[in-house]
């Protein structure tokens, strides 16, 4: 048996101004994950199982535009092999709730190319492997940035533009990450889809507000390389405002984005597409149980801490049991 995983991922900052070629920053989040096995089977063809999602089917069943599917079909394609004649069981867990903005989409499909190319002796290199998760993440997102499959491929704090080397930097001081889920499915793609339609009816306007998230990206980065935690959450907190003018904020977000802040967090924001999904707060150490506490008072139906800094590495497990 071959196992891989892969870590979730959460946006710091400049998401939705990311697909108008903006920067953006993101980060691991290996307190949950997404794990992809692959063994050896008795019969002749590809079983796939998904537990979460109730999905137990023949690759043949799926069909190609199924992201499960499509993720062994291009691992075939890559090696120069082929899926006919294969003797393949796998399965995928997960850890990372779906439509939240933690890049559950992305984590399995990385996860499922580093199983099955390893276990196929061939494993793939990251650079590769971030191009194939890059093709299944159109399926989820329709237009996507790419930030996803980059972050979770690499398991690096990542400063992104589109269309460009990710590049990982790191991260000065020591401070906390509060994520807090709405509870309500967030789908990147009609949000998405959505300010791409105020900005065909306003470009001037909302690229002006782009620009404006791409300034507060710059400095958050270098905030983050200087351990300046006070400086990010007025950056946070400008981000968010700017956020709510593309209208991908919620009500659930901004109530939850207030009680971080009233309870000490230096800054709070949405993150990822809006309309639901998580929200993000940093905060000292000595004051994250505390944000994380009025979180849940004010609804969160999940909340998660998560150390800022560090580099981890996501990568195949190697051959034995789970």
């Amino acid at each position: 048996m071959t196992s891989a995983t892969a870590p979730g991922k959460i946006i710091l900052f400049g998401e939705h101004a990311v697909v108008y070629g903006q920067p953006a920053l993101a980060v691991p989040v290996f307190q949950v994950y997404a794990r992809a096995t692959v063994e050896e089977g008795e019969e002749k063809g590809i079983w796939i199982e998904a537990p979460q999602i109730g999905l137990a089917a023949t690759l043949e069943a799926l069909g190609h535009d199924h992201p499960l599917a499509m993720a062994v079909e291009l691992v075939f394609r890559s090696l120069g092999q082929s899926p006919q004649g294969q003797k393949l069981r796998l399965r995928v867990d997960s850890t990372i709730p779906v439509a939240s903005g933690l890049g559950s989409g992305a984590a399995v499909s990385v996860a499922l190319i580093r199983a099955l190319s390893a276990h196929l002796g061939q494993p793939l290199p990251d650079e590769q492997v971030n191009a194939l998760a890059y093709e299944i993440e159109k399926i989820h997102h329709g237009t996507p940035s790419g930030i996803d499959n980059t972050v979770v491929t690499y398991g690096r704090a990542v400063y992104f533009v589109r269309g460009q080397a990710p590049q990982p930097f790191s991260i000065r001081g020591h401070f906390t990450l509060i994520i807090g889920d709405t509870g309500i499915p967030a789908p990147t793609r009609q949000a998405v889809a959505d300010v791409r339609r105020l900005w065909q009816a306003d470009p001037k306007r909302y690229n002006a507000l782009f620009d404006a998230i791409g300034e507060i990206v710059q400095e958050a980065r270098q905030a983050l390389e200087a351990g300046d935690g006070a400086r990010l959450g007025e950056l946070m907190n400008a981000n968010h405002a700017l956020l709510q003018e593309l209208t991908v904020s919620s009500a659930e977000l901004d109530a939850l984005v207030e009680a971080a802040r009233g309870a000490g967090a230096w800054g709070a924001k949405l993150s990822g597409g809006g309309r639901g999904g998580n929200m993000i707060a940093l905060a000292a150490p000595q004051r994250a149980q505390e944000v994380a506490q009025a979180l849940r008072l004010k609804g969160a139906s999940s909340v998660i801490l998560s150390a800022l800094g560090g580099n981890h590495e996501s990568g195949v497990e190697g051959t034995g049991a789970l």
